[in-house]
């Protein structure tokens, strides 16, 4: 830590211009959220799109009947690809879609040399195929003897490509949405500072009022239609390491945290200095400045990152309803254990 703590007093003047870079450094809440394909358009998008966009439930049904002598081994697929998906920020679970859920549908076809092509299909609410995808040819033979190696090798493959195209499906129904947060800017309620020693809080808060607006975000001084909520907290403490002497040096944290409607934290922008004691008890002046203007730029990506507004579009895909599935998914006896 000692290392990472700016000692030199002119220095202390201006904090970490990359806030992420010191967050896993210190251990201390990173700066940014991590995307996310059913990110948070809005409390008004969401409320006029919650019947299209994604839930924060993504169905995955072992894709043939539960007679099927192969069901064991599809189901054992069907597993890998819920886990793979979690290691991708997709809350997927393994069950038969219910009313309302996206699910994926599992299927394979033949290859021309004789192989086995994987498929997906995302299927929306309303039983329209959003998107299809394909995993890599894996041999006949281990495809129908359910190899377990095999199996997790496609899941693996296949998740990035299915996260990455429920973004897209995303950011397709966002830019259909005059509401959402692609077509007009963020409105942002600005709570305030908390915990500062003398004029911290308010000279904080003034030049963030000033310096965070921009063509897509706003600040606002009241919570009524915001799409974030921004609070500040200040803490000074003694620097672990500084001797106890007239020019020993205290260790500000700050922590902009940036709030859903709902409360929920959607990232948090803190920034770790070390600065002579006391030397922030009066006026701050340059001081909160630089800290805003770096905690601005940061917000503005927590709520880029969050939001989604910044996600592509998928690109149009042909046959995209076709169900051309041509094959069992597995042929294994009746007595193949599911792992």
């Amino acid at each position: 830590m000692p290392a990472l703590i700016v000692s030199d007093h002119r220095v202390a003047m201006r904090f970490c211009r990359t806030l992420c870079v010191l967050m896993p450094l210190l251990g201390l809440p990173g700066c940014l959220s991590v995307s996310h394909p059913f990110a948070n358009p809005g409390q008004e998008a969401r409320r006029l799109t919650q019947d299209n966009l994604p839930p924060s439930r993504l169905s995955v049904p072992v894709p043939v009947p539960v007679n099927a002598p192969w069901r064991p081994a599809t189901a054992r697929w069907a597993k890998d690809v819920v886990v793979a998906l979690l290691g991708q920020s997709v809350p997927a679970v393994s069950q038969n879609p219910k009313p309302g859920d996206w699910w994926v549908r599992l299927g394979a076809k033949h290859a021309p040399d004789g192989g086995v092509i994987p498929r997906y299909a995302i299927v929306g609410p309303d039983g329209r195929v959003r998107a299809r995808g394909e995993g890599a040819e894996i041999d006949r033979a281990g495809w129908l003897a359910a190899d377990p190696d095999a199996l997790n090798t496609v899941a693996l493959q296949m998740a990035p490509d299915i996260a990455q195209n429920l973004t897209g499906i995303q950011a397709d129904l966002m830019h259909s949405d005059p509401h959402s947060l692609m077509n007009r800017a963020a409105r942002v309620y600005f709570a305030g500072v908390q915990g500062a020693p003398g004029d911290g809080n308010v000279a904080l808060g003034r030049a963030f009022y000033t310096l965070f607006p921009d063509t897509r975000n706003t600040v606002q001084t009241s919570a009524k239609g915001a799409d974030y909520t921004v609070k500040t907290t200040v803490k000074i403490a003694p620097l672990p390491t500084a001797p106890k002497a007239k020019n020993a040096e205290q260790l500000v944290t700050i922590i902009w945290h940036v709030l859903t409607p709902k409360g929920q934290e959607a990232g948090a922008a803190t920034q770790v200095h070390g600065v002579p004691a006391h030397s922030l008890d009066g006026a701050w002046g340059d001081v909160a400045e630089a800290a805003a203007q770096e905690a601005a730029g940061a917000v503005h990506t927590i709520i880029t990152n969050y939001s989604g507004r910044d996600h592509k579009s998928l690109p149009p895909q042909t046959g995209v309803d076709k169900d051309d599935d041509d094959m069992p998914l597995m042929h294994t006896s009746p007595t193949s254990p599911a792992r």
